[in-house]
């Protein structure tokens, strides 16, 4: 409760919580919200400018770019949490046992993590997915194996100054193995970071997997995704510059909103700001 009445306070945080809230509005209530089928074309309508009954206009094939922006919302928000899973899922037990044990398998491990390390990481989804190829669930595993080297650094450092407490050594002391001392008492007092780190790794997620969908390498037309709806929005910006400001507006909402809101987590979950907020 300490913590959930310091990050109210951070009114930034509390800005991008309501920004993301309502992006996740949308791709609960997609088909409630919007009145067009987001693949229905009509050439008669290509290209018209917002209205009434088009309130975002038509795209290149007269399909409405509210539904497709809204439902978009779905693809883009479902592909940032399953990138971010991977990320989790590999590189915390890596981290945690890398940090834990230390010896050659952390020095491998390390090592290793170097390597990707050296590759910008939207660089390295790149090289992924041209390996696997262009694909939406491509696209994702491509990101969330991009996450894992910043996960299993987080987790390490913390996992090493964590695993010298007295606590430690007293569960230790009472007969624990070693598994059951990471699981139920190193990695419970590493939430805090790895909370902050998938919050703002979530916006890291939706901008890569729009930049992959705009190099036509993520998901794949006729799909509703805002960065594939960017990449193909290029030829006609001229006449039609609608439909690409409200999809690169999504995009920049959406990322700004976790990145304000994993900030606010930050410091509402950082002991030393405490007279801070």
């Amino acid at each position: 409760m300490i913590t959930l009445r310091r990050l109210l306070r951070h009114r930034l945080a509390v800005f991008g919580a309501c920004v993301i809230l309502v992006f996740v509005v949308f791709a609960v209530f997609a088909p409630q919200i919007a009145s067009h089928d987001p693949y229905k074309f009509s050439l008669a309508k290509k290209l018209k400018p917002p209205s009434v009954l088009h309130p975002f206009g038509t795209d290149e094939l007269g399909r409405d770019m509210f539904a497709r922006i809204v439902f978009g919302t779905r693809v883009s928000l479902m592909m940032a949490v399953i990138s971010v899973a991977i990320g989790l899922i590999v590189g915390v037990p890596v981290g945690a046992f890398s940090g834990f044990y230390g010896g050659l398998l952390d020095l491998f491990v390390q090592r290793l993590v170097d390597i990707l390390l050296a590759f910008p990481g939207i660089l390295l989804a790149i090289v992924v997915v041209a390996i696997l190829g262009p694909g939406l669930w491509n696209a994702m595993l491509a990101v969330g194996i991009s996450f894992v080297p910043t996960y299993v650094r987080v987790v390490r450092g913390s996992v090493l100054e964590i695993r010298e407490k007295e606590f430690v050594e007293a569960a230790r002391a009472l007969g624990a193995g070693n598994v059951t001392i990471i699981w139920r008492h190193i990695l419970r007092n590493c939430l805090a970071p790895i909370i902050v780190l998938s919050t703002l790794q979530l916006a890291s997620a939706i901008l890569w997997a729009s930049g992959l969908g705009y190099l036509g390498l993520g998901a794949q037309p006729p799909t509703p995704e805002w960065g594939t709806m960017l990449g193909r929005s290029q030829v006609y910006i001229r006449v039609a510059p609608h439909v690409a400001v409200f999809p690169g507006l999504a995009i920049a909402l959406s990322v700004l909103g976790f990145n304000l809101l994993g900030d606010g987590l930050r410091d509402a979950l950082d002991p030393r700001l405490k007279g801070r907020l």
